[in-house]
């Protein structure tokens, strides 16, 4: 099928052409319209469907539940607001509770059902963490590294663990890192380690940091800690919560300019995403969501009530550059979850998932394998 006269997100621009779809893949680009008949999307703006490596939830299911009708909820959400992958993040919780989600993930992935986004990995969220930056994450339930631990989760999940997070200041952290990045990501999260600690743990084989900023400690100019490790490291990418609650509009425009082309924009959605205000629940825990807030009972925040989709949007809105935030919610996180060769860019061979919207990024449809999903 042929999409022509649009404004093609292509090499992070830009570009006016048509483009073919074929066997629910990108097939050809061209700089032309022609005249043959396709769909005209009327110059419109055609970007990448959107991936997020770390979501907990939304419609009132959480992917910890295990509960398999919850996830397909959670992804045909996804879906509908443009996400069209993601990566469902567990949280730090008895290892039969995880075993039990990443087998509904496994399913998830497997079945694949229509309308739904496409499950691509796992953010493995805990338990290796620390109790003092644990944050919404259930303290009864920590645990310190443990890559045997790990490789049973690993292998239950079908190698879908994609992102394994660990508190570099924990006894072992060096060690899990040196074994765990063999088979995936390997992030660090929920930290009170310092630059040297940090360090450590990069040059082991670390090259993400979940949610920068939250749950880790501040820049200090001698004290740099894990935000300075990583910002020196090229190959270092950080995640970032852009909804307007967990990172000022200037620390979000620092995070950019610190990790240059290294931006993961993640929403760090609960199950009250999508929800009205009232008590919902995470990692066993009471979750109060106020005014588009969600704290726990001691006012600490948690994770964030807003898709991917409206925090690109919100990126661009505290000043960065269009193409770039587009980058941190595509192509960046398919990296990351090292899926790069079938989503997050419009390109021959790549999965044709892809968002049309107006030149503000306003959704306008979404297609799934280039079938367009009934809104």
């Amino acid at each position: 099928m042929l999409f022509k006269n649009a404004n093609i997100f292509v090499d992070g621009r830009f570009q006016h052409g048509s483009f073919y779809v074929e066997n629910g893949k990108f097939s050809g680009l061209l700089p032309t319209v022609p005249a043959e008949d396709g769909v005209d999307l009327e110059n419109q703006y055609v970007i990448p469907g959107l991936i997020d490596v770390h979501n907990h939830g939304n419609s009132g299911a959480d992917f910890s539940d295990g509960e398999y009708d919850g996830l397909a909820k959670m992804a045909r959400y996804l879906a509908k607001n443009g996400v069209t992958s993601f990566a469902p993040a567990s949280m730090t919780l008895p290892y039969d509770v995880l075993e039990a989600a990443y087998k509904t993930a496994v399913r998830l992935r497997n079945e694949q059902p229509s309308g739904c986004a496409r499950l691509m990995g796992i953010q493995m969220e805990g338990p290796f963490f620390s109790e003092k930056k644990k944050g919404a994450q259930n303290g009864a339930y920590l645990r310190n590294p443990d890559f045997d631990a790990f490789r049973r989760l690993y292998d239950i999940s079908e190698g879908l663990i994609r992102i394994a997070d660990v508190a570099a200041e924990l006894p072992g952290a060096v060690e899990f890192t040196e074994k765990a990045s063999a088979l995936c990501t390997v992030s660090i999260a929920h930290t009170d380690c310092t630059y040297e600690e940090a360090s450590a743990v990069f040059s082991a084989g670390a090259s993400h940091l979940t949610h920068l900023y939250n749950a880790m400690p501040g820049i200090h100019h001698r004290k740099p800690g894990p935000i300075g490790a990583g910002s020196e490291r090229e190959n270092v990418v950080a995640e970032l919560i852009c909804d307007g609650q967990h990172v000022h509009p200037s620390a979000v425009r620092m995070a950019f300019k610190l990790f240059p082309g290294r931006i993961c924009l993640i929403s760090d959605a609960l199950r009250c995403c999508g929800m009205p205000d009232g008590q919902y629940t995470l990692g066993g825990q009471d979750v109060f969501l106020k005014n588009s807030v969600a704290r726990l009972a001691d006012g600490t925040i948690a994770g964030s009530a807003t898709n991917l989709y409206d925090c690109m949007r919100k990126a661009v809105e505290f000043g960065i550059p269009k193409e770039q935030a587009i980058l941190s919610a595509t192509l960046i996180p398919a990296k990351e979850l090292g899926r790069e060769a079938e989503i997050g860019s419009i390109k021959p061979g790549r999965l044709a998932d892809f968002v049309v919207c107006d030149e503000n990024l306003n959704r306008k449809a979404v297609y799934l394998s280039g079938t367009r999903l009934e809104q």
